[in-house]
This record gives structure tokens, C-alpha cells and sequence, in this order.
């Protein structure tokens, strides 16, 4: 007899059944994945350093009052030498000191001024400078009595606000990203152990932008530097 369709019939059969169990543990499998796919949670991580600024722009406005024009003119000269003399002896080169073409205003030619006023002429200028000798310019600031001392009429004025950067933030953006990321995934483990879950992938995340701001008021020159990720994690059973 032969035993050929016998044999055929019956490893078609293990086939079956094989093909059959391998199919349902996909489909089960499928199933799994995607209910577990509709189960995420979001989570914040939040990153944050202090630094020093390495970078100041500190405008150096001064002003000289006269009914001479040139009088007045060869004051506001005088006064920059003497601007520009007291930075140079600090530490401070030309590269880091720009002067500015004064600036005047005339009483009698402004119809909206009092006409009363005792002096005519009043001539304003402006010596910048720009440096990375934060901590040089920071003492210069404290001794601008000095100036003072030597006649020199020092402007106080909002448009001559002292300004502090940080420019490394490229320097600390890896550091502080990892930190965010771990602090995000902190905060989603904690979230599956509380709802009995296992954390998954990472479904998504946006990194987030950078924020430099002043640490406070009354230290421009002390920065935070802040960064929030987002990550989305999938959860399992």
C-alpha cells in the first residue's frame, strides 16, 4: 500500500496547524501592541544651570551744557579723553572702546523746549565698550566716581543700560539636554509604577527650546540658563 498521500496529508496537516499557532500568536501579539499603543503618558523634564556672563557691552554716556557751540564742543572732546584714558588704564584696547560722533540739541531751535533754559547747548556722546572682561568692566562700573571726580558730567539714561550675554551655550546644550531627558524618564517611571505599568519606547519627544534669562534683579550678570523636553512614553502591562 502506499503511504505517500498518508505522509503528505499529515505534514500538510503539521503545517496547518504550525502556520495556524504562529498566526494567532501574531494576531495576539498585533492586539497587544495596539492596545498598548493607545496607552501613553507625557512628561516634562525640566534642566537648569547657573553661569557667569562672558560677554558686556557697557555704554559710557557723559554730557557737557554752554551757549558756545564750540566751546561746548571742545568740552564733550575733552571729557572723552578722559573717558577713554580712565578704560585704557584698566586693562581695556581700542579694539574694545568705540566712540560715538556726539550728539547736540539747541533750546532755541526746538519750539517745544523751554525757552528759559540757562544753557543753549546741551551735547551728549557716548564710549562703548564691548569685551569679554566681564569682571574688569564690572569693577570699572563701581569706580566710575572717579570720573566724576575729574569733572566728567555722567549721563543717566535707559538707552544706556548695560547689557551681560552668555555665548557658550553650545558648550553646555549637550549636558544639559541629557539632564532634561533623564529627569523626563524619571518622572515617567514613577508614573507607570503608580498605575502598575511597565514604561515602554519613547513614542515622541521635542526637545524643547533654550531660555537665557537674569538669574535676578540685581545681578545682570548672572544667567540661568533653563530647558523643559517633552517625551512620550508608551505604556505596557
Amino acid at each position: 500500500m502506499d503511504n505517500k498521500p498518508v505522509v503528505s496529508s499529515l505534514i500538510l496537516a503539521v503545517g496547518i496547524a504550525v502556520g495556524a499557532a504562529f498566526l494567532g500568536n501574531q494576531i495576539s501579539s498585533g492586539i497587544e501592541d495596539l492596545v498598548n499603543r493607545d496607552r501613553v503618558v507625557t512628561v516634562k523634564g525640566l534642566a537648569e544651570k547657573v553661569v557667569k556672563a562672558d560677554r558686556v557691552t557697557w555704554p559710557v554716556g557723559y554730557r557737557e551744557l554752554g551757549n558756545d557751540l564750540q566751546t561746548v564742543y571742545g568740552q564733550i572732546r575733552v571729557r572723552q579723553n578722559q573717558v577713554v584714558d580712565f578704560l585704557k588704564k584698566a586693562g581695556l584696547s581700542d579694539a574694545e572702546i568705540s566712540i560715538a560722533a556726539p550728539t547736540v540739541s539747541d533750546a532755541q531751535a526746538d519750539n517745544f523746549s523751554n525757552q528759559n533754559r540757562e544753557f543753549r547747548y546741551n551735547m551728549v556722546q557716548t564710549v562703548t565698550v564691548s569685551t569679554d572682561k566681564v569682571d574688569l568692566v564690572l569693577d570699572l562700573m563701581k569706580r566710575q566716581s572717579e570720573l566724576l571726580q575729574e569733572g566728567v558730567a555722567l549721563a543717566n539714561d535707559y538707552s544706556w543700560q548695560t547689557t551681560f550675554e552668555f555665548t557658550g551655550l553650545n558648550s553646555v546644550k549637550p549636558a544639559m539636554i541629557e539632564q532634561a531627558t533623564k529627569n523626563a524618564r524619571a518622572s515617567a517611571l514613577k508614573f507607570a509604577e503608580d498605575s502598575g505599568s511597565k514604561l515602554g519606547k519613547i513614542r515622541r519627544a521635542n526637545q524643547g527650546q533654550f531660555s537665557i534669562s537674569n538669574r535676578d534683579n540685581f545681578t545682570p550678570n548672572v544667567k540661568n540658563i533653563r530647558v523643559v523636553t517633552t517625551v512620550e512614553y508608551y505604556l505596557k502591562d
